[in-house]
């Protein structure tokens, strides 16, 4: 009786052993972008997922070390396009718990043929040797103008959320796809707009940036455009863009929120 007890006494002490899982996942318009509506997307584009890791060893000092690797496949023949085995990854939850989050994303060539395809992630607890698997399908369509790669970043390239402070200064990144050029300069004519709303729906402008590409290397099929968008005033806006190809008279639309705190 006495031996069952110690025992027992033992067996509580011991720390609880987390279960390792992937929560959260959803594709999203690349590093700390908003939630994609679909994933339906073009060459040309990258499909990015972001989610979080739950249940990882955290060492005393916040360390937690665990890898990450990836699998590429086609859904019409099963064939594995890329694979990359978990690589080591180390971080520091600085304020605490045993949550991290994680992202991982595939380039989508310009020739990639159209089709259902899949990613698979799996994340490994390289203290507990835990691991697990999340699997996101997507659709790459055939090509047609529109816009690609689309994101926002800081001055100096840094990805940025969708979400600032008054004074910040933010870049709208995005390329074209599916432009047709000229027959005789072989050159494209594209025209890009940004206008700005307000919560009531409002304009926050009586006219749109604009602007026009005019030249662009034979070859490339990618057209990189941007805006710059500086945050003036508190409150949430509606940024819509739309481009045109003057050429081809076709013209796409792309809308996001965007939240801008003033600091108290």
């Amino acid at each position: 009786m006495w031996a069952t007890l110690v025992l027992a006494a033992a067996l509580e002490t011991l720390p609880q052993q987390n279960t390792i899982k992937i929560t959260n996942a959803r594709p999203t318009y690349g590093f700390l972008g908003g939630p994609r509506d679909n994933s339906k997307l073009l060459p040309g584009d990258v499909f990015f997922v972001s989610f979080d890791i739950e249940g990882l060893s955290v060492a005393e000092d916040g360390k937690i070390l665990y890898g990450m690797g990836m699998e590429l496949k086609s859904l019409k023949d099963g064939k594995v396009t890329y694979r990359k085995e978990p690589a080591d990854q180390d971080t520091f939850n600085a304020l605490g718990g045993t949550r991290v989050p994680g992202n991982a994303w595939t380039v989508i060539g310009t020739d990639t043929a159209p089709g259902e395809y899949s990613l698979t992630i799996t994340v490994v607890d390289r203290k507990s040797n835990q691991s697990t698997s999340l699997e996101r399908k997507f659709e790459v369509m055939p090509t047609t103008f529109g816009f690609v790669r689309f994101g926002l970043s800081y001055e100096g390239g840094l990805p940025a959320p969708w979400l600032g402070v008054l004074g910040q200064t933010l870049w709208v990144n995005f390329m074209a796809i599916g432009f047709e050029r000229d027959p005789k300069t072989k050159q494209p004519n594209i025209k890009a707009e940004l206008r700005v709303y307000d919560e009531a729906g409002k304009p926050t402008l009586k006219k749109e940036f604009s602007g026009t590409v005019t030249e662009a290397p034979e070859n490339d099929k990618l057209l990189e455009m941007q805006f710059i968008l500086r945050l003036t005033r508190p409150g949430k806006f509606k940024v819509e863009l739309k481009a045109t190809d003057t050429i081809s008279k076709k013209t796409v639309t792309h809308e996001f929120p965007i939240t801008v705190l003033e600091m108290k």
